[in-house]
């Protein structure tokens, strides 16, 4: 555990004296018990007994000193020339594991170290600097990163989930534990959205709403499984990283396209073999006749005729409602979107195939003398493409987007002047990171990053009862962009004395988790080229 900053006696800070402070800037916590430590780490302001933890577990009284209970997270890269990944170093509970080959067995090397803002501390209330603004020499340049957990109140979780059913409808409340907590957005190429958490979530309805939201959106951040259930729709398990769960259902497909690119793609594939296809979709349905990829290959009309309102040649709207059948329909029986067969143009023994758009649904069908399809076994070179299509069809899986406004605290934790952060940032003067992960920064007005929790940390993600949610940021650039942009150049510490003895704050070196493992593919912090240039 490690000693929190604390807003009092501040390196090259006055502090004021009571006699020249106003009367209601009389200490909080003057009732409090004499064994007790106010921790000011957010708005809360625990009173915490000896022995005892805040009411976010982050903070504790330790012997009458306020600590940071859990350890700060510290990346390194690997030692071999061929790879710049993040490697493990320390295993579960800090057991040892093997170094990387060819380490030399110095922990204190500048260029393979960064330390990462899970476990940092907060600069809450707003003026102190950032727990750890550590400076290092990249290639030559000299650096320095910027490391805080933020105190996020206006963020929220972006949920895609890979899947050809239908989820709900769009602006449908999505609850957690009865609790509305977020609503679906619109549906992408197979994949449904979901937005979850937000300002109004966390803070704008009643508390049970609040406490529900934080803690649905600390669970999927930290990659965890969260039930969700969705007004007019499905129950859905969901967790980062995981084919998810509908109705009780595991989800095996994500679509390969809707019903129109799907009759395109393997149009040619299919030709010779059928003399109709339909791709029963819930957007798109495609008709392979009618299409132009049928047309340009020759094919005969069938005379079929289908349900549902036609767009351009070949393509279908709303052939059936949205559901959990064929093509993310309702229907469990293919034939019912078919309206009738026109004799002028249909013939007995016509082949006509009937397929999902991931293959999991397909049929095979011939006409008889009076035009009715009868169902028979599927011949094995149709069956052959229907199974390319399911090929084609990437796994169903879960993906979840943290996205945060970085506000007052975590900018003025960089500068005295947080709107030259703003703009350096816009300007690609710095690199922000969460956890060491890579984030898109929005165009626009402030500071509002989007990371993947995937590529984040394990438990990068912790919870204050404001409530709001605490992630890890990071903002690293050139030593000399630093001091234009205003720093807190008096807090600069080499990265190796923070090794040595902790963040400024601290009385002695911070319990980390060392040389933790960072997710696969991940760019080293500090070696984005402009930053170097």
């Amino acid at each position: 555990m490690t000693e929190h900053t604390r807003t009092d006696g501040l390196p090259g800070m006055e502090v004021l004296p009571l006699s020249r402070a106003p009367e209601r800037a009389a200490p909080r916590n003057e009732r409090m018990a004499a064994d007790k430590i106010e921790c000011n780490a957010c708005p809360v302001l625990c009173q915490i007994s000896a022995g005892r933890s805040g009411a976010c577990d982050r903070y504790a009284n330790q012997d009458g000193t306020l600590v940071r209970v859990d350890p700060v997270l510290m990346l390194r890269k690997t030692v071999s020339e061929d790879s710049g990944r993040v490697v493990a170093f320390a295993g579960p509970e800090g057991a040892l594991e093997p170094p990387p080959p060819g380490w030399s067995g110095d922990l204190l090397l500048a260029d393979e170290v960064f330390i990462t803002g899970v476990g940092a501390s907060t600069t809450y209330p707003d003026y102190k600097p950032a727990p750890f603004i550590v400076a290092s020499q990249v290639a030559g340049v000299d650096m320095v990163t910027v490391v805080t957990e933020g105190i996020f109140s206006y963020c929220s979780l972006k949920v895609k989930i890979d899947t050809d059913r239908y989820l709900g409808p769009e602006q449908a409340n999505v609850r957690c534990k009865g609790e509305v907590v977020g609503h679906v957005t619109t549906a992408e190429y197979g994949s449904q959205m979901l937005s979850l958490g937000g300002v109004h979530h966390l803070t704008g309805g009643s508390k049970k709403e609040g406490r529900v939201t934080v803690d649905m959106m600390a669970a999927l951040a930290n990659k965890q499984a969260v039930d969700l259930s969705i007004d007019g729709g499905s129950q859905v398990l969901v967790q980062a990283g995981r084919a998810p769960v509908v109705n009780g259902i595991e989800e095996q497909r994500m679509r390969v396209g809707c019903g129109s690119a799907t009759v395109g793609i393997f149009a040619r594939q299919l030709f010779g073999e059928v003399d109709e296809v339909v791709v029963v979709d819930d957007h798109i349905t495609g008709v392979i006749t009618e299409h132009q990829a049928g047309r340009c290959l020759g094919m005969h009309a069938s005379g079929i005729r289908l349900r549902g309102r036609k767009s351009t040649p070949g393509r279908y709207f709303q052939v059936a409602n949205p559901g959990t059948g064929w093509g993310g329909t309702d229907i469990a029986d293919p034939l019912s979107i078919i309206e009738a067969w026109d004799p002028a143009e249909a013939w007995p023994g016509l082949r006509l195939l009937m397929t999902s758009t991931t293959g999991e649904h397909a049929g095979w069908y011939v006409l008889d003398d009076a035009l009715v399809p009868r169902e028979q076994a599927m011949p094995a070179p149709v069956r052959a493409v229907v199974q390319r299509i399911g090929e084609n069809c990437e796994p169903s899986l879960t993906t979840v987007l943290f996205l945060g406004g970085a506000g007052g605290s975590l900018r003025a934790g960089v500068t005295d002047n947080p709107v030259l952060l703003t703009r350096s940032i816009k300007q690609a003067l710095v690199n922000v990171t969460c956890g060491g992960a890579p984030a898109y920064v929005w165009p626009g007005g402030g500071i509002t990053v989007m990371a993947d929790v995937m590529r984040m940390p394990d438990q990068s993600f912790g919870t204050v009862p404001t409530p709001a949610i605490v992630a890890p940021i990071e903002f690293s650039m050139r030593l000399a962009d630093y001091a234009a942009l205003g720093g807190h150049m008096d807090c600069v510490r080499p990265l190796e004395e923070v090794l040595a003895r902790g963040a400024w704050h601290h009385e002695g070196a911070p319990m980390s988790r060392q040389w933790a493992l960072g997710a696969a593919g991940n760019p080293w912090p500090l070696g984005r080229a402009p930053l170097l240039g």
